[in-house]
This record gives structure tokens, sequence and C-alpha cells, in this order.
């Protein structure tokens, strides 16, 4: 099964979080799916980094390559139709990087691991 993760998944299954579910961390360790990580995580975890909001090794770029590698994680790139599925999208989510997981997930057809309640209010197949 493919899976798009919310970036606080994939930052609390990497660093052990206990707040991540039993059944989100099955998930993403079960070797039978496909582990996304938007391309948009990515941007999040580098721009909150650099701006003291979110603790990450540096240097990030190959801090997160090392990650994703051994986590078995591949980057989803941000196509157009996902930029404009973004249009459709009702505003009960405003945060830009939520918006854009959403749309992949939406035009991708994929489930996404996220423990963000208001994912719920979205035509998306929440997992957690």
């Amino acid at each position: 099964m493919r899976l798009l993760l919310d970036t606080h998944v994939f930052m609390w299954a990497i660093t052990g979080d206990p707040r991540l579910s039993a059944d989100a961390s099955r998930t993403f360790t079960n070797p039978n799916n496909e582990v996304l990580l938007s391309v948009a995580s990515v941007w999040e975890i580098v721009v909150k980094a650099a701006a003291g909001k979110l603790p990450f090794p540096r240097p990030v770029s190959s801090n997160l390559r090392a990650e994703l590698k051994k986590t078995s994680t591949a980057v989803l790139p941000m196509l157009l139709q996902h930029a404009l599925q973004v249009e459709k999208l009702p505003l009960h989510h405003r945060d830009p990087f939520d918006r854009i997981i959403l749309a992949q997930a939406i035009e991708e057809k994929i489930p996404v691991v996220s423990n963000d309640q208001k994912f719920r209010l979205y035509p998306v197949q929440l997992l957690w």
C-alpha cells in the first residue's frame, strides 16, 4: 500500500517519539508499504530547522537524506496537478505545507498517515 506521511509522523518515527501511535508505527515499518514523504514536508523541515523551530541535526540536507534512506522513505515530488488541487480545498486547514500534502493525497488517491484531526474534514483516507 502507498502511504503519504504527514511531516510530524515522519519526525516522530525517526526520533522514536511516543506520540506516534502503534498503528502508525506499524504502517511506517511494514516492508510491504511504499512510504512517501512529500517534498513539501522536506521543505517544511528545512524551513523550520533554519528558524530554530524544529530540532534537526545539521546539516539538514545530509541528515535528512540519511534518514530517508535508513527508513526506506521515498520523496513524493510536487507536480502541477498537486498545486492546482489546492485551489479546490476548503479552508478548514490554512497551513500551506499541510494543504499541499492533502492535495497530493487526493490527486494520488493515497491514504495519509497523520494525527492532525483537521485532515478528517477532507476527502482523504486518514490512518492513525
